[in-house]
């Protein structure tokens, strides 16, 4: 046991972030499973989950599509709250595909897709889209920090933005009418987030964690 408890102690003094070394990280009120192939869940990405639960009656169907799911905590946490609506949970990692089916086995009304964004998707439409893309640019100094994590799920071209714009791109498309559209993106980056948006949705918006920074941006899709 001694040992066991000293390598967990050496794994921690080397930076390695204490979910990936006890293997679980809590996420609105439930412990989820976690492992280096899906990012550490973040307590700043439960707002994300609070935004979309106030647009999700609670006793209506409802059509819920979570963007790079990871370990599942978002597109999970929607789910075990609001019955009546169906989540797809998509992520082109297979490996973190397979983490989120761990952590959301006992959910009926979830689904597990592998997919690159919209790309295993044609032809469906959805009452909401939610994503926590990558969002970092590449070469930022805060990187060195999250070298355990998974680059994929982090950065997203020179400035942050390219998964932000394919999302804001493809979106309209898989959204029916008046559907909501909310990501997360980096605390600098809600401003622009608002201009990208304003080409086709509408209450254009961002909001604040507990923290005071915008984190989450999204609008509503104009209806024709």
């Amino acid at each position: 046991m001694l040992p066991k408890f000293e390598a967990m102690i050496g794994r921690r003094l080397k930076g390695e972030p204490v979910a990936y070394i006890t293997g679980s990280r809590e996420f609105y009120g439930v412990e989820f499973k976690v492992t280096k192939d899906v990012l550490v869940p973040r307590p700043e990405t439960e707002l994300l989950v609070d935004l979309a639960l106030e647009r999700i009656p609670e006793n209506s169907p409802f059509r819920v599509l979570d963007l790079g799911t990871g370990s599942g905590v978002v597109g999970i946490s929607i789910a075990r709250h609001r019955k009546r609506a169906t989540v797809t949970a998509v992520d082109k990692s297979p490996s973190a595909l397979a983490v989120a089916k761990q952590n959301g086995e006992k959910l009926e009304n979830i689904r597990f897709v592998e997919s690159d964004w919209f790309a295993a998707l044609q032809g469906e439409k959805f009452d909401l889209i939610l994503s926590n893309p990558p969002y970092i640019a590449e070469g930022d100094e805060h990187l060195a920090n999250l070298k355990f994590e998974p680059a994929l799920a982090l950065t997203s071209g020179r400035d942050g933005l390219d998964a932000i714009r394919s999302i804001l791109e493809a979106a309209p498309s898989h959204l029916e009418p008046g559907g909501w559209l909310l990501f997360e993106h980096g605390y600098n980056q809600g401003e622009t987030c608002r201009e990208l948006l304003s080409k086709n949705f509408v209450e254009a918006g961002s909001w604040k964690d507990l923290s005071g920074i915008e984190r989450v941006s999204g609008g509503r899709l104009t209806s024709g």
